[in-house]
């Protein structure tokens, strides 16, 4: 295994923004609330409690206000809010220190693909472009230490094909100059896959090249749907090389309405990326009881089915808690939820084991 691999990492799950914004506008605020409270207490240090959107472009957040006056934070847990403008941060600030906005990173962000740009922000490339030189001016004249870079789509777009290594590259090279020209190094880089066009060796590339060009930079943040399937593959590739930043969401909520792929363009579910790290040894700071509690909740507050496999089968079973050898068959979802539901589930099954048999005899010699 490598020795790049963290001891740690940061897994924020982005249920009430990103998994939310896509879901029906008829969900019910107390039902949100309920998940709100659920997701706060799966252990995550930070919670996201949705986004200052425009009711017009994001419909199921009409209600964020009402969210934000109702919601009883959990002592220890930071809540915050997905602002894109300062009307946004306005409204979002109006509540601090319940919702804490301010606590700002010094942020450039620009989009590979043009075409999304324009569908998704409203504005040209070269115009986001432009625009991070007020971004960095800003930084520096607040005595920013650090920057941060966000390459948007960087591996491929549904509009406009698949990039290659030396347009990431270019891209990454044109954003960090205007930091340097300023005299302020760039500490971490978030790659923001919208359209879920990571591959595990397009990932495992492009970190190594910014690795070896800018060593400088400290933090590999991914932000990587998983409309292809491909993003566990993605996210097991980044830990390898020392990537700790991670977004997830419950069952794998989520979805962009701009890159034609709705709500087949999820996140990594939080549960299985969880179990995953545990496996692995790395702490993450969640109860994966809760964490797969809260997935649960997720499926009754948006009604329909989700798409994590942990918090439908189960973590892998250890030492006390490994199946017993006579449990009766298991077929349905619902008799799979034994591990949580207990045994009942499955009561009434027909039972493949047998007692004294050659096998069980075979093994005890």
């Amino acid at each position: 295994m490598s020795d790049l691999i963290p001891k740690s990492v940061n897994i924020f799950d982005d249920t009430m923004r990103e998994g939310l914004q896509i879901e029906s506008p008829d969900i019910s605020v107390d039902d949100k609330l309920r998940l709100l409270n659920a997701v706060s207490e799966m252990g995550a240090k930070t919670v996201t409690i949705g986004s200052f959107a425009h009711p017009k472009w994001t419909p199921s957040m009409a209600c964020i206000d009402e969210i934000a006056d109702r919601f009883v934070p959990k002592p220890g847990v930071t809540y915050t809010a997905a602002v894109f403008n300062k009307r946004g941060y306005d409204r979002a600030d109006g509540y601090y220190p319940k919702i804490d906005v301010r606590q700002k990173r010094y942020a450039t962000h620009v989009e590979l693909c043009d075409t999304f740009a324009r569908r998704n922000y409203n504005r040209t490339q070269a115009e986001m472009l432009a625009q991070t030189d007020a971004s960095v001016q800003g930084a520096a004249e607040a005595g920013a230490e650090a920057g941060s870079v966000a390459l948007g789509n960087p591996f491929g777009s549904n509009f406009e094909g698949a990039f290659a290594l030396d347009q990431r590259m270019d891209l990454m090279d044109l954003m960090v100059s205007k930091w340097a020209a300023v005299g302020i190094p760039v500490k971490r880089v978030s790659f923001l896959d919208a359209m879920g066009w990571n591959m595990p060796h397009t990932v495992r590339e492009t970190i190594l090249a910014i690795r070896d060009k800018y060593p400088e930079v400290e933090t590999y943040h991914m932000h990587l749907h998983n409309t292809r399937g491909t993003t566990m593959a993605s996210f097991y590739e980044a830990l390898t090389l020392g990537a700790t930043d991670f977004d997830t969401s419950l069952g794998g909520m989520g979805g962009c309405p701009y890159c034609g792929n709705g709500r087949a363009a999820g996140h990594v579910p939080t549960e299985d990326f969880v179990h995953l790290c545990h496996e692995m040894g790395i702490e993450t700071g969640y109860d994966l009881d809760k964490v797969i509690a809260a997935a649960r909740i997720a499926e009754e507050v948006v009604g329909h089915p989700l798409w994590g496999h942990v918090s439908k089968a189960g973590p892998n079973p250890h030492k006390a808690a490994v199946y017993p050898a006579d449990m009766p068959f298991v077929e349905t979802l619902e008799e799979a939820a034994h591990f949580c539901d207990g045994p009942q589930v499955y009561e009434g099954q027909i039972s493949p084991w047998r007692d004294g048999d050659a096998l069980t005899r075979a093994s005890q010699i």
